[in-house]
């Protein structure tokens, strides 16, 4: 193409349309791949700038892959842990309930001895008592006023009480009524008016006089400890029959004298001694019988009690002793006058005191073996007006009774004094040993000796309470009471010591006065014990026994392999047994059996937890390593030792029946151990939560690193659309133009040519 000459015209311009091409396709090329650099050409330090930017994001990219799978690890380590803690604290679950379930023994390990008056409150007891004196309210005697203080020799009975009943007449209205009138008869002038009938009845001190018909029965056909004496049947104790006879035989009509006997009978006025069915009646010492005089009754109390007569209405007027008529019940009464001789109150008949458990009596009647009085009953004696038995229990008979005799009895009831019965029914007092008898004093109160068998205890029925000054000022109390002087225990002063006790604090305990170190109560025998594992209790015999806690139930005290030796120079003074074997109770130790059972299950699931705690292979929980790299040269990275994290990692190994679990130590241990692994997995809980945040850290910051790197090379290589854009709109109209002007310089030559055409 050498040959072919262009003008300079066209030359010119063709060359300014190639120029104009050449950058429209340079624009084009930049709008196409939004790049100003492409090529080491187009700029090299941007371009190869660019290219190492691009290829470390590449390279830190491939990283995050690697970074993310280490979070996953350690997350399933995380998950993992945060499992095994909650199988950890199902197992100290298990563990308490083994406390809380029963002491797997019924008896535990045990030492004991027995002190003598030992308590609670003082363990040293007691080896001797010493009888102290108790008072108690002033007794004053019948004098006028009422408030002479009684002596010693005052008496219980009181002067015999009257009531003299209006004259009284046979049934003819004119014969004055004599002990001699029948109540039945043939003569009006021999016999009462209104006669008691077949079945009537006189209630008398709560006695019982019954009438029935016909004649009395013979000696051998009288009841079993009865007895007959003329018209009467009485049974010894006041209750009498009385028998009217007939009409057709006058001697075996009853009379008013038989009545009045019967009376007396029931009052205690008049006394029987019964034999072979017959009954012998006498008055009583020192006492007036009822009787009639001048046609009128007089009726007559004995001294130990008042008279109370109650029965048919109009009989009783036929006696003259009411005015009261009628089918109905009448009653006469008689009391008894007191006097300086006398207590100015009088003890009632049936009253009783209890005194230490043994009872005294006061009963209306001479007392046994006195003249017209009953025999003493075989196995008792008599001493003065009082009746024992002699184990301390006695009767003081009223009538002749004194506070002397009162006193006497309450001393044979406390062991003050004691009663020797011989074989005639006497019984001799005697004094106990360094005892002092009670008495009364110029007051007119009663010095009781307790004795020293027991405290005294008084408490009574009826009125003896209050009689006797025992009731206290207002008279309403229900007991008197006074307690022994008691000695220093034998055991004070000495040492009880134990050797120490599966781990626990040697003990060395001085009895005492519970101050400067010494031991008094069991509460700080206790305390004294308590740090060596060993724990006491007292019966109420004062068995002191010492025994292991519920947390030792299996060990033996004494034992080669717990310790706990009893020594001290209180074992020469009591006799310790030998130390007992734990006895085990079969349904509490199966309880705790299946307990173990449970427990072991749960450590095969804390082996079975940690197994499975991995993420692509990597397991944190069953020593694996994790090693993580965060830039592209391997310069920054993070090592992660995993941990062995089953059962025997933790610490925790499977139980034994009969072993573990047995007792509370036992249980303790294991929960010990359970408490090490759940602060093991907290701690490396908290490690991994460390690394976690470690790596995600690394994870975010490369991400933000790539976006920076990548920013950066886009910065030096890309183009600006919108310059790219404008140039090429440019270059196109260049391009338009330059065409134009091509065109333009071609025409001369096409004018040439139409020329040589």
């Amino acid at each position: 193409m050498s040959g072919i000459v262009l003008s300079a015209s066209v030359r010119q311009n063709l060359l300014s349309l190639q120029s104009t091409a050449d950058l429209l396709a340079t624009t084009q090329n930049r709008l196409s791949t939004g790049k100003s650099v492409n090529s080491a050409l187009d700029n090299p330090t941007n371009f190869f700038t660019a290219q190492s930017l691009d290829n470390r994001a590449s390279d830190i990219n491939n990283l995050l892959d690697n970074i993310g799978n280490g979070v996953q690890v350690l997350q399933a380590a995380n998950t993992g842990i945060t499992s095994l803690q909650k199988l950890v604290d199902s197992a100290k679950s298990i563990a308490n309930q083994a406390l809380q379930t029963t002491v797997g023994y019924s008896t535990k390990s045990n030492v004991s001895t027995t002190i003598s008056g030992a308590t609670a409150a003082d363990l040293r007891g007691t080896t001797s008592f010493a009888s102290a004196t108790a008072l108690s309210s002033v007794l004053y005697d019948g004098a006028a006023g009422g408030t002479t203080a009684a002596g010693g020799s005052t008496t219980l009975g009181a002067a015999q009480g009257s009531d003299t009943g209006n004259t009284a007449t046979a049934s003819d209205g004119t014969t004055a009524l004599t002990g001699a009138i029948t109540l039945l008869g043939t003569t009006a002038a021999g016999k009462l008016s209104t006669a008691p009938a077949d079945g009537d009845t006189l209630t008398v001190n709560g006695k019982t006089i019954t009438f029935r018909a016909g004649t009395a029965p013979a000696s051998t056909d009288v009841p079993s400890g009865s007895g007959v004496s003329g018209h009467l049947v009485t049974d010894g104790s006041g209750n009498t029959t009385v028998y009217l006879g007939t009409t057709a035989t006058t001697s075996t009509l009853a009379t008013v004298n038989d009545v009045l006997t019967a009376i007396d009978l029931a009052s205690g006025v008049q006394t029987s001694t019964i034999s072979s069915g017959a009954a012998t009646i006498g008055a009583a010492s020192a006492a007036s019988p009822s009787a009639v005089s001048g046609g009128a009754v007089t009726l007559k109390s004995s001294t130990g009690a008042d008279l109370s007569v109650t029965g048919n209405a109009d009989f009783l007027k036929e006696l003259g002793l009411t005015t009261a008529t009628g089918g109905g019940n009448a009653t006469v009464t008689a009391t008894r006058t007191t006097s300086s001789s006398s207590l100015g109150a009088l003890i009632s008949d049936g009253s009783t005191l209890n005194v230490d458990g043994h009872v005294i009596t006061f009963k209306n009647a001479p007392v046994p073996g006195s003249s017209n009085a009953p025999a003493i009953p075989s196995g008792f004696g008599v001493s003065g007006n009082v009746q024992t038995d002699g184990a301390g229990n006695s009767t003081v008979y009223l009538q002749g009774g004194s506070v002397n005799d009162v006193l006497k009895a309450i001393d044979l009831a406390t062991g003050v004094q004691t009663a020797s019965i011989g074989a005639t029914g006497t019984a001799t007092l005697s004094t106990a040993s360094g005892q002092i008898n009670s008495s009364i004093n110029a007051s007119g109160q009663l010095k009781l000796s307790t004795g020293v068998n027991a405290d005294l205890s008084v408490t009574g029925t009826g009125n003896a309470l209050n009689v006797l000054g025992l009731a206290g000022n207002t008279g309403t109390a229900t007991a008197f009471t006074a307690a022994r002087t008691s000695g220093v225990g034998g055991i004070s002063g000495k040492t009880l010591t134990f050797s120490a006790f599966n781990g626990g604090t040697a003990v060395n305990v001085t009895f005492g006065d519970g101050t400067n170190g010494t031991v008094k109560t069991l509460d700080q025998l206790n305390s004294a014990l308590q740090a060596n594992n060993l724990t006491a209790t007292i019966d109420s015999n004062g068995l002191l026994t010492v025994s292991t806690t519920n947390d030792y139930a299996s060990s033996t005290i004494g034992s080669s392999s717990a310790g706990g030796s009893i020594g001290g120079t209180l074992t020469s003074a009591l006799t310790f047994s030998t130390a007992s074997s734990p006895v085990q109770d079969t349904v509490a130790q199966t309880a705790r059996a299946n307990l173990v059972s449970q427990y072991n299950n749960i450590l095969s699931q804390i082996d079975s937890t940690s197994q499975d705690s991995s993420f692509n292979g990597v397991n944190l929980l069953n020593g694996d390593q994790l090693k993580l790299t965060f830039d592209e040269t391997g310069k920054s990275s993070l090592n992660i030792t995993g941990v062995t994290y089953n059962s025997k990692g933790l610490g925790l190994a499977s139980l034994t029946n009969g072993v573990d679990f047995i007792d509370n130590s036992a249980t303790n241990k294991v929960l010990s151990n359970l408490n090490a692994a759940s602060s093991t997995l907290r701690s490396e809980a908290s490690s991994l939560g460390s690394n976690l945040s470690v790596v995600q850290v690394r994870q975010d910051f490369n991400k933000n690193l790539i976006n920076v790197l990548q920013t950066g090379s886009s910065n030096l290589t890309l183009a600006d659309t919108n310059v790219e854009a404008a140039n090429s709109q440019a270059l196109s109209t260049r391009q338009s133009i330059a065409v134009s002007a091509l065109s333009l310089a071609n025409q001369s030559q096409q004018s040439v040519l139409q020329l040589l055409r």
